[in-house]
């Protein structure tokens, strides 16, 4: 039936939630692994939004390479809790071109392509 929330009883606290406003009722997930996403748009001009989850806390850094391997900005150098992230990339300052960005915390490192565009 159209409307009754009871027939999807896993997702009915995370619509009335929802629609009222109110997020005290749903526990915080946190995420069973590390991952880095896509960044989105991609490709961009001239700013992106890159997102990241994190299953444990500690230091993590978040940096971004051109082709020829040299660093061109650190997005994040800290001390984050287990959680999902999203980081805003400005490339302004940046040419076109493609470019790397790589998440590292502890043992894991992950790194994915983006495209500027202008």
């Amino acid at each position: 039936p159209v409307g009754d929330l009871n027939w999807y009883p896993a997702r009915k606290t995370a619509w009335l939630a929802t629609v009222s406003g109110i997020n005290d009722n749903i526990p915080a997930s946190i995420p069973s692994e590390f991952s880095l996403s896509q960044n989105y748009p991609n490709p961009f001009n001239p700013s992106t939004r890159i997102t990241f989850t994190l299953p444990k806390s500690g230091n993590i850094t978040l940096k971004v390479f051109n082709t020829l391997g040299q660093e061109v900005a650190t997005l994040v150098d800290a001390h984050y809790t287990a959680g999902s992230y999203d980081v805003n990339f400005d490339a302004s300052l940046l040419s076109s071109g493609v470019y790397i960005y790589t998440l590292s915390s502890g043992d894991f490192v992950a790194a994915k392509k983006m495209i500027l565009m202008k």
